[in-house]
């Protein structure tokens, strides 16, 4: 009986953990359909890959997410502006994050920090919009996070779905696609 017991729990775990990660994939997969057009010209505009917008992203905000990008539009988890105000299950809650007005209004300030702010603007000069490589471990060098793990975070994401797919040229995919 016990036995029995141990197994039924195992396969029940199993179904849990399967489901939990289909679902954080399905979530994911959801979050690149509604934005990737939007990176993909931000890419055009600023120079910073598509890929690395989308996977910042993802990473910073868990696709979406996370509770300063669910309440304060904020995919980067960027700080400042003054202490925004939300509320989480009926608690104010004063926040350090700053607050978009949208989640494109926050990809495009993600995109103005890594090209105007001196900190980052280096990257904007010295790769193209097709190093998303350079792009994460740069980003990471320049300090934007503590953790010496990020870029291999967020070059887990690009790898895992692609995205550096969105940093192509149209006349690259089709190349690409030919060979």
């Amino acid at each position: 009986m016990k036995k029995l017991f141990t197994v039924t729990l195992l396969v029940v775990t199993a179904f849990i953990a399967t489901t939990t990660a289909v679902s954080a994939q399905s979530a994911s997969q959801s979050y690149i359909e509604k934005f990737k057009d939007n990176a993909i010209r931000i890419m055009h505009e600023t120079g910073v890959p598509a890929s690395i917008i989308l996977g910042v992203a993802m990473h910073e905000s868990g696709s979406g997410k996370s509770a300063i990008a669910q309440n304060l539009n904020n995919q980067f988890g960027v700080k400042g502006g003054g202490g925004a105000v939300y509320y989480r299950h009926n608690k104010k809650v004063k926040s350090s994050y700053r607050r978009y007005e949208s989640v494109l209004d926050s990809f495009n300030d993600f995109a103005r920090i890594m090209t105007q702010r001196k900190q980052f603007s280096h990257l904007a000069d010295q790769l193209s919009s097709y190093d998303y490589k350079g792009w994460a471990k740069g980003i990471q060098r320049s300090g934007y996070a503590s953790s010496k793990k990020w870029s291999a975070q967020v070059l887990g994401i690009i790898n895992k779905y692609d995205l550096d797919e969105l940093d192509k040229a149209p006349e690259q995919k089709e190349l690409a696609e030919a060979n």
